[in-house]
Order: structure tokens, then sequence, then C-alpha cells
């Protein structure tokens, strides 16, 4: 029997042996199509989590930010049987190549359409967060918007009172999941490899999700569009 939690754990510590590595590639960028970057370190994170998984999980559907083309295998993992694994090998890649030590690696796994695990990995702050692991809880009035700047966005910020713009989708869902903000709002939209792991941990957590406008009944979400959503810490579930 597959123990996903083992291979979060795994996944994790390989990751963290080999950040010397990964982050003497932060300068090696090329840009992609939308002018966004793209750095050595995402693909060789990529490329390592991929030939781990698919050495443990037979018959793997791997879907992730660098490698995937619209229309290709996994748009509807949902209703597939096997095993299908979600990657961001590194959210924050703007950060990450600029310097910053907020970026993170987000996984989730599923099978047969149904959630096995997940985990958000911060590799240059020493911290993670996996499915089925406890977390202390923080209390905080900040609340987190995506970098996606709108007409919108802007006007929720305006709103906000305490806010901040971290660049980082993995960085913000870990800190709203354990409270140190108070929510997370992105009405730009996502794909899923940026949310879906940080959705199921805040999910798992006691936070009120909601994805286009609905309550988040922690489904799966398609690789091949975004998903504009809104998470708010519940403070009640674990008062001081």
């Amino acid at each position: 029997m597959t123990n996903v939690r083992d291979l979060l754990a795994n996944v994790y510590e390989m990751v963290r042996l080999d950040l010397p590595t990964i982050l003497s590639m932060r300068q090696n960028i090329t840009w992609k199509d939308d002018g966004s970057p793209v750095t050595e370190a995402d693909l060789r994170v990529e490329k390592n989590v991929h030939a781990y998984l698919a050495q443990h999980l037979p018959d793997l559907t791997f879907i992730c930010e660098e490698s995937y083309t619209p229309g290709a295998e996994g748009e509807a993992a949902e209703t597939a049987a096997g095993w299908t694994a979600v990657l961001d090998p590194i959210d924050g890649t703007e950060n990450f190549c600029s310097g910053f030590k907020e970026w993170g690696v987000s996984l989730s796994i599923w099978r047969d359409g149904a959630h096995q695990g997940s985990a958000i990995f911060l590799p240059e702050l020493g911290d993670r967060l996996m499915s089925g692991e406890a977390i202390p809880y923080q209390r905080s009035r900040i609340i987190g918007f995506s970098s996606s700047i709108t007409d919108e966005l802007a006007a929720r910020v305006a709103r906000a009172g305490e806010a901040r713009i971290m660049g980082c989708a993995a960085y913000n869902l870990f800190n709203v999941t354990r409270g140190a903000l108070a929510g997370f709002s992105n009405p730009a939209g996502a794909k899923s490899w940026d949310i879906l792991a940080g959705l199921m941990l805040a999910r798992e957590h006691g936070c009120d999700i909601d994805v286009e406008g609905a309550s988040y009944g922690g489904h799966y979400l398609r690789p091949d569009r975004k998903y504009r959503f809104d998470i708010r810490h519940r403070y009640d579930l674990h008062p001081r």
C-alpha cells in the first residue's frame, strides 16, 4: 500500500538536500511567451520530483506548470483511474530569481479522482506543511492578495486595512492556513498547480474557501483554466 505522506516527506527531503544547487540556478533565466521567467531550477525540481514519483506511483499522470501544454493528458483526471500528481516546482519564480526567500514548491497527489495528500514546501525559509501534520496557529488581521493586479484587486486592497502582496501563492496559502494571514484573495485567478495543494491544506485546517464564487468542497481542479478564490482563516476553531 502506498504511503503518500512518506512520499511527500521524501520529496521535501530531496528538495532540501538539493537546495544549494537549486539556489545556484536562480539567475539562469529564460522567458516564457507571456513574459514571465522560468529558471533552470524550475526545470531541475520538476525533473527530479517527476522521476521520484514515477518510481513509486504506477501509471502516473503528471501535471506540472513547466511541461503542461493545453490539450495534454490530465484535463479529465478528476474522473480518471490511477494516480495523478499536480506540481508547481517553484511557485513565485519572480521572487526566486530576484533573490527573495518567499518561494515554494506545491505538490498535490490524487488517486481515482480522490485527494490522497498535499504539501507546501518553503525550502529557503525552512518551512513546510503536509497533509496530516499539526501546525501552531497564529492570529492576524492582515489580508494577503495575489500579485496579478486588477482594478478589482486594487479596490479590495484599499478596503482591507492591513494588506500584503507577497508574490507567491504557496507562501500566501501556507500563511492563511496557519492564521498568519486572516485571509487570502486572488480575484484574477490562478492555475491548479499554483493553488490545488494549498486549497486542500487550508480545507484540512478548517478554513472557509470559495472558488469561483462557490464553497469549495475539495474537488480536483482542471489544469486548463484559471480559478478565482477567497480563503478566510477560522480563528473561532482554535481560540486562544
